[in-house]
């Protein structure tokens, strides 16, 4: 049964009249799951922006989902937002004076694993972390997802949403292009299953729809045998043109064995500093970067290939050798900076799952990160490194500075998800971690310092697109749909014509209902 709801204790008169609608309209629902405090739910990891929601649903399923946003659009102004596990970076996971859905409750809602036209596939809940969804599909079924996310404690929902990119990407795509079927919850507090033949404009739509559209109660994932083992390897280079000549080769090589399984780069300082300089290349703390093998012509900032090779423990370990050096024969890297080690495959996709107990441990997981993330194309990305990463980053961001190149034919147009125009474009993301002890003027300088990078681009014409963008305009908007932006403006009027949903996204403003008289 429902819980009962805290006091509100409203702020103004707006405030006070949502306060009035929700205290009304939770009395009245019936709901499966409760009703929680607010008090943990007005920040998320970005630590930039505090919305206060007015209650924090936790629904048991799809239908108490459906019976909120229902509730909502009787309202004259409530809107609602899915809330996974916090990691919107903007605030675009927030709600100001609204609803927040806490989707974690529905983690266990559906899993099963089923054959499908001779392809396999596991049935998730949208509020599931795809840490919990890797390991349950191997110890169970020995089967995994073909795509990933770096960091895997994300929910299903809250990927799909934007698109979920990683260093698999190059091979299958985004993980919203290994998704056959979903279970959404629109505007209209529908409960509606669409795929790419049944209702597939809802469908495509809410792939990359930034939670605009409906919130993914379930989602059927593509999956295939999981490896045992992976040889994560990373190689350094001091040249910017070698190392994207290399890194492009590996992902337009698409046949089996003709390239590693997983491909990502990042850009670091060259010099002695152990956040962004050359301790944070090594794999093994055991295994020093020795500066000597670089030429003495190494300019402010390296170059770092990051790859993997997948095999099983019944693989000689002398074929899996010989792979890794024909692959790697390829490549112009400097020979005397090559790392690696082996781990399980588990391990291996868990691998920032350390990076954040080692962050928890040092007292910056919880301080604000103001992160960038774009997409640049191919013919750009060499003055984005001359512009932006030798200079304005030459002194790096107190975390990685990933760089890795993607294919454009990899990418389901009909989704929501933006790109530049270009067959190659790459993943840019910049991933600050700001000192425990820094103040709202280093943090803001940190803000700012994203607001050139992002106006430089405009300045001089690149082809690029924000990944989890956050626009303040209508205009921005328009202008990072393009010429799609009509069609988004329509799914929004077809399937949250309230525009109920993810106000903290600042696309679209709510309509109220005038009808209302609470």
């Amino acid at each position: 049964m429902i819980a009962c709801l805290e006091r509100f204790v409203p702020e103004n008169d707006i405030e006070s009249k949502a306060a009035v609608e929700a205290s009304i309209m939770c009395k009245t629902l019936d709901l499966q799951g409760s009703i929680d405090r607010t008090a943990s739910a007005d920040k998320d990891f970005g630590g930039l922006y505090s919305r206060r929601p007015l209650a924090v649903i936790r629904p048991s399923g799809a239908d108490d989902v459906a019976r909120v946003i229902k509730a909502a659009s009787l309202s004259s102004t409530l809107t609602v937002a899915a809330r996974g596990n916090g990691h919107s970076i903007n605030g675009q996971a927030m709600v100001d004076r609204g609803l927040l859905i806490n989707m974690r409750p529905t983690e266990n809602n559906h899993f099963k694993v089923e054959k499908i036209n001779g392809s396999t596939y596991v049935d998730v809940s949208g509020g599931a972390l795809w840490e919990d969804v890797l390991k349950r599909c191997i110890e169970e079924y020995g089967l995994a997802p073909r795509s990933w996310t770096d960091y895997l404690s994300l929910t299903v929902g809250g990927t799909l949403s934007n698109a979920g990119v990683s260093g698999q990407a190059f091979r299958y795509g985004p993980q919203t292009a290994n998704v056959a079927e979903l279970e959404v919850v629109t505007g209209r507090g529908e409960v509606v299953v669409c795929s790419e033949k049944k209702n597939c404009e809802l469908f495509f739509s809410v792939l990359g729809g930034l939670g605009q559209f409906g919130i993914i109660t379930r989602a059927r994932v593509l999956v295939q045998s999981a490896p045992d083992m992976v040889r994560w390897i990373r190689v350094v280079y001091t040249e910017f043109d070698e190392f994207t000549r290399d890194a492009e080769f590996l992902v337009t090589r698409q046949g089996d064995g003709e390239s590693f399984d997983y491909v990502e780069g990042f850009v670091f300082v060259n010099s002695d500093d152990p956040v962004n300089g050359w301790p944070s290349v090594p794999l093994d703390p055991d295994h020093g970067f020795d500066p000597a093998h670089l030429p003495r012509n190494a300019d402010s900032v390296l170059y770092c290939l990051e790859l993997g090779l997948h095999y099983n423990n019944s693989d000689h370990p002398s074929t899996v050798d010989t792979v890794v050096k024909r692959l790697l024969g390829w490549l112009r890297f400097i020979k005397k900076l090559k790392f690696q080690v082996d781990l399980s495959y588990v391990d291996f996709l868990l691998r920032v799952k350390r990076a954040e107990e080692h962050a928890k441990a040092n007292g910056i997981w919880d301080s604000p990160h103001p992160w960038l993330n774009m997409f640049v194309a191919k013919s750009d990305i060499a003055e984005f490194n001359e512009a932006i990463f030798k200079k304005i980053l030459k002194d790096g961001v107190g975390g990685p500075m990933l760089i890795y190149p993607l294919l454009r034919s990899k990418w389901d147009n009909r989704t929501s998800v933006m790109t530049p125009k270009e067959d190659v474009f790459y993943l840019v993301a910049l991933l600050r971690f700001s000192p425990t002890r820094s103040n709202g003027a280093e943090v803001e300088k940190m803000v700012s310092q994203n607001r050139q990078i992002v106006d430089y681009c405009v300045q001089n014409g690149f082809d690029y697109k924000l990944y989890l963008p956050h626009y303040q305009t209508e205009e921005q908007w328009k202008e990072h749909f393009g010429g799609k932006w009509e069609r988004f403006v329509e799914r929004k009027a077809c399937y949250d014509p309230m525009a109920i949903l993810a106000p903290g996204q600042k696309i679209f403003e709510r309509i109220r209902n005038i009808s209302c008289n609470p």
